[in-house]
């Protein structure tokens, strides 16, 4: 008869010699440093393993003996204090030092996300949208930037995936201990935890406040477990993106209304708010009654936030923006709407986009903010489409929405061995030059064979985790070792030279994981050559409630157990960002085929790139913009819909694979070197990483958003919100007026003249009671050719938002101002003159149009109001 077990924890003590280990354990700079990993690894490297690379896991588990072993060890001590150096220096480091990557004194940028990703060990994400979060912070801390995250701490996190013996996808979830985290409860000055209350229905839940230190930047993460709680309270933040519509409000609600109170719990003042997707919009909501309970009336309050907020959507398509009904809405937000002073249909028309009666938090998100952006050139024109009922006047092309394209952090994403060579052919700084086209140049003088020796290693080495995890998940489901061996016969890290493409990434059917088996007997054809054999790597997770999703990952097993694909597909279970980290840099061609213009930016082909792994994509999202023709491949897109253009699509990626690709690679010299494949891997390096980093990409976010935002902001609110309340009520004049706005023709149209020549134009507006100063009237050419407008690369992230040449929908266009001239037609209409001179040769399109305009608006469409003569 056995008796009763219970848990019995033996924590060892860290030696006073080795007492910061314990700080190095719980910074998140170790997410991106990798002497900082290997200095614990080198304690015990099968515990580091065992412990999926979590330091604080791995310090609560160490023997004590080793410990005592590593204080008294001369070359562990070194290498112990080298790197508390680095670390000591970094967080020495000075602020930003380009006026463009810096903020005001005393600005602080507040970042709100539903989800960060910044290591395996810490599963607060499930993909693209926490990773790059996660970066975003990491190169905040890089830069030095005055900036905090919010976000919500899941005591479940995401799922970890098995698959059955049919492919059938297995969620587990686990709960996670604080212990084994990197957070540390936030205290008071009197050492209580802090906590907020945030109202739900009728009753006040509360959220304990929990410190994440990414480097030099807080992420503040709040969490509804308490005793204090009822249970299904408690339950709000166990599950990311888990339960109903009910539970999504909730955990949104408390990400938005708690996270600001949380930040004012904490003494923090944020000038600019920044929502990463609409799950935190109901931050503008909390904003807005804090300065109504002030005594700012609601209209000043909603202009004063809008300017202070900056929205970035990374949705492509309308069906993927949280909505809520109307009742579920008034339910939490009923004391809401009477502290702002508005009924309930003026509350419910924050969140409505014309088109239904749904609360929608992407328009709510558009509302209340001034400055928004997608995540790549060709989704800020697809999100301006999307959002166009925000502006319902404005062409999709001229609204609001201007585009930052994402970047990756490249500390995190470029392996050891590339790092390594930098610093020894480059010196250390190049890490300061990541932005720099031409510094990269100097790739190209690598000599081929130790180019070629890297990229074999860093090969060999995420083979031997592909097998690993391969072999794990065929012992679980008693798969005997002949059936092994035979799965594994082309993952072989002794014999890395065979032409491996992966394709890893959330399984959701707009990228269509399952297109390369649109003719199985064309790709057996491509792969069964046992002279220049071919792999794919597969990995990937389907939201446990995605059926469609989770139908392609049976799909994919399915074929990697056919005979003619045995070993040549595998799928690789439990893709997390570890494994993410491998695969983009150890396979060879990283492929993305997803259906255009549907991959608002994607990052895992960057991070591939900067590795030397080629891309072979559809130049949707990011690879639009990094294609040269010669950095890797291009799948041109289809024009037909549906099935015919899954076989279209289908065909070209074979006809690359065949023609292109796979001869390319085992084309060989003398000395068994593929020296085109190594010219064109180099080219996607250098190419690709000054491009596609995140201190470029959040240098951009500094410069055309967080900064406008913070000067609006300010402008806005200073003296009791004194110019909100001015541009409120301008704003409400110019709505009611507007009706009777029109404009006509006051002179004779030119049509032809020479180049330099000043074109005139008058015309006369109807003002409806407005002040000519309260509307500007805009002359715009653009420029055509005999067959249609003249395309061209754009010129900037944003659209046509002032005066002079821009781009537009991919058009060159002009913008020129009419000037009032203070004379009035016969019928009382004000008069506007233009006289400019056109800036190009050919043939012009020109339109007139007028706007409503303030000096204090943030972007001049953004009343969505528009008149064409």
């Amino acid at each position: 008869m056995n008796g009763q077990k219970f848990t019995l924890e033996v924590n060892p003590a860290l030696p006073p010699a080795l007492r910061r280990l314990a700080e190095l354990a719980t910074n998140l700079r170790f997410s991106w440093h990798r002497p900082t990993r290997k200095l614990f690894e080198t304690l015990d490297d099968g515990l580091w393993a065992a412990v999926g690379g979590n330091p604080r896991l791995f310090l609560r588990c160490i023997d004590q003996a080793s410990l005592d072993r590593a204080a008294a060890s001369e070359p562990f001590l070194d290498e112990y204090h080298r790197v508390l150096r680095g670390f000591d220096a970094y967080l020495r480091e000075p602020r930003a030092e380009h006026a463009a990557e810096s903020l005001e004194s005393g600005d602080l940028i507040a970042y709100f996300c539903a989800e960060y990703g910044f290591h395996e060990s810490f599963p607060n994400y499930s993909g693209g949208l926490g990773i790059l979060a996660g970066d975003h912070c990491k190169t905040a801390s890089d830069m030095g930037l005055a900036f905090v995250a919010v976000g919500l701490l899941y005591r479940q996190g995401y799922f970890t995936q098995a698959l059955d013996a049919d492919g059938n996808q297995v969620p587990q979830y686990r709960a996670l201990s604080s212990l084994d985290l990197p957070v540390e409860k936030a205290l008071d000055a009197s050492g209580a935890p802090i906590k907020v209350a945030v109202r739900l229905g009728a009753r006040d839940v509360a959220a304990q406040l929990w410190r994440a230190v990414a480097g030099r930047v807080t992420v503040v993460l709040l969490d509804t477990n308490l005793p204090e709680n009822a249970e299904p309270d408690r339950a709000i933040t166990h599950q990311l993106y888990g339960g109903d519509r009910e539970v999504r409000i909730q955990q949104e609600i408390v990400l938005g209304i708690g996270g600001v109170r949380a930040l004012r719990a904490l003494g923090l003042a944020p000038t600019v708010w920044h929502l990463n997707e609409g799950h935190a919009a109901f931050l503008g909501i909390e904003l807005m009654c804090e300065l109504v309970d002030r005594g700012v009336r609601y209209p000043a309050a909603h202009a004063a936030v809008a300017a202070a907020c900056v929205f970035t959507t990374h949705t492509p398509v309308a069906a993927g923006h949280d909505v809520f009904p109307p009742d579920l809405m008034l339910r939490h937000f009923g004391d809401y709407a009477r502290r702002l002073g508005l009924d309930a249909n003026e509350f419910l028309a924050l969140g409505r986009n014309g088109a239904g009666a749904d609360f929608n938090m992407t328009f709510l998100a558009l509302g209340l903010s001034r400055h928004q952006n997608g995540v790549s050139r060709i989704h800020g024109r697809v999100s301006g489409e999307i959002c166009a009922p925000a502006w319902p006047e404005i062409p999709a092309g001229d609204n609001p929405i201007g585009y930052v394209t994402n970047g990756v952090h490249v500390p995190t994403f470029l392996f050891q061995r590339w790092k390594d060579l930098f610093d020894s052919r480059f010196g250390e700084g190049w890490r300061r030059r990541l932005s720099e086209p031409g510094f990269w140049d100097a790739l190209y003088e690598l000599p081929d064979p130790l180019f070629w020796e890297i990229k074999q290693g860093i090969k060999a080495s995420m083979l031997r985790l592909v097998r690993t995890r391969l072999r794990q998940g065929c012992r679980r489901n008693n798969v005997s070792d002949a059936h092994f061996h035979r799965l594994a016969r082309w993952i072989d890290p002794e014999n890395p030279d065979v032409l491996t493409i992966g394709f890893a990434r959330r399984f959701a059917t707009y990228k269509r994981a399952t297109l390369l088996f649109r003719d199985p007997r064309w790709l057996a054809s491509i792969v069964a050559d046992a002279n220049r054999p071919v792999a794919f790597l597969f990995a990937g997770k389907a939201h446990p409630a995605d059926e469609p999703g989770r139908q392609m990952i049976r799909e994919v097993y399915a074929m990697s157990q056919r005979p003619e694909f045995l070993g040549r597909v595998v799928f690789i279970e439990d893709y997390d960002m570890g494994l993410a980290r491998s695969l983009v840099a150890g396979v060879d061609v990283w492929l993305n085929n997803p259906v255009y213009p549907l991959e608002a930016s994607g990052t895992s082909g960057m991070k591939a790139g900067i590795n030397g792994t080629m891309n072979l994509s559809v130049l949707d999202g990011w690879w639009a913009e990094g294609f040269d023709g010669q950095n890797g491949w291009a799948i041109p897109s289809s024009t037909a819909e549906g099935t015919r253009r899954d076989d279209e699509d289908a065909r070209s990626l074979y006809e690359i694979l065949q023609d292109e690709v796979v001869p390319l690679y085992y084309e060989r010299d003398s000395a068994r070197l593929p020296k085109r494949w190594i010219q064109r891997a180099k080219r996607s390096m250098a190419t690709l990483l000054p491009a596609f980093n995140t201190r470029r990409m959040v240098g951009n976010y500094v410069s055309g958003l967080y900064r406008p935002a913070a000067t609006q902001g300010r402008r806005l609110a200073a003296d009791d919100c004194r110019g909100a309340a001015a541009l409120a009520s301008w704003r409400d004049r110019s709505r009611a007026a507007w009706p009777t706005v029109a404009l006509r023709l006051a002179s004779e149209r030119p049509e032809r003249v020479g180049f330099g020549d000043r074109v005139k134009m008058t015309v006369a507006v109807s003002l409806g009671g407005l002040a000519p100063t309260d509307l500007r009237v805009e002359l715009l050419l653009t420029r055509e050719l005999p067959d249609g407008p003249f395309e061209r690369a754009p010129l900037t992230s944003f659209g046509a938002t002032r005066e002079g040449s821009t781009i537009r929908d991919g058009h060159e266009v002009a913008i020129e101002l009419f000037r009032p001239t203070g004379e009035k037609a016969a019928d009382g209409a004000e008069l506007f003159a233009i006289e400019c001179t056109p800036p190009w040769c050919g043939r012009l399109s020109a339109e007139v149009r007028a706007v409503p305009f303030h000096e204090l608006l943030s972007h001049p469409y953004e009343l969505g109001l528009m008149r064409w003569l």
